[in-house]
């Protein structure tokens, strides 16, 4: 995957886990954002220690990866996603994986031609009204 195609900054991460919408299945979870820039995806791959040692970790990783670099071509241009990799997609063969994470970004909207799974959320932001300041108090 080109070092252009990649979110690898920690302020990135955090801008789309807070201002993201997240949609999952049992094998991974995604947390996607518009970006207000014109260009392709932006991508970044989150696989915990819960899940083995640096070298299971960094496979799963690769394997996320060239997943969504083959079907690239497939999801919607102007967006952040973080895919995060869950404990059951350890036992899944490649091809598996490919459906799953098909799923997830078709279940998500990120796929051309889908539609989300929105079940009335507020489109402007996933947790409703945020608040103005940084204590968690509603402004007036």
């Amino acid at each position: 995957m080109h070092r252009k195609l990649r979110l690898r900054k920690r302020e990135d991460f955090n801008v789309v886990y807070r201002y993201g919408r997240s949609f999952a299945n049992s094998q991974f979870v995604v947390y996607w954002r518009r970006r207000p820039q014109q260009g392709t995806f932006r991508m970044g791959v989150s696989a915990s220690s819960k899940l083995g040692g640096a070298v299971v970790r960094n496979r799963l990783r690769r394997m996320v990866k060239e997943i969504v670099r083959l079907n690239a071509p497939k999801l919607i241009e102007d967006t952040d996603l973080i895919l995060i990799v869950r404990k059951p997609a350890l036992s899944l063969p490649y091809k598996e994986m490919e459906g799953s994470i098909l799923h997830v970004l078709r279940k998500a909207g990120l796929l051309k031609g889908s539609n989300p799974n929105l079940k009335g959320k507020s489109l402007s932001h996933p947790r409703g009204n945020r608040p103005n300041n940084q204590n968690g108090k509603q402004g007036k």
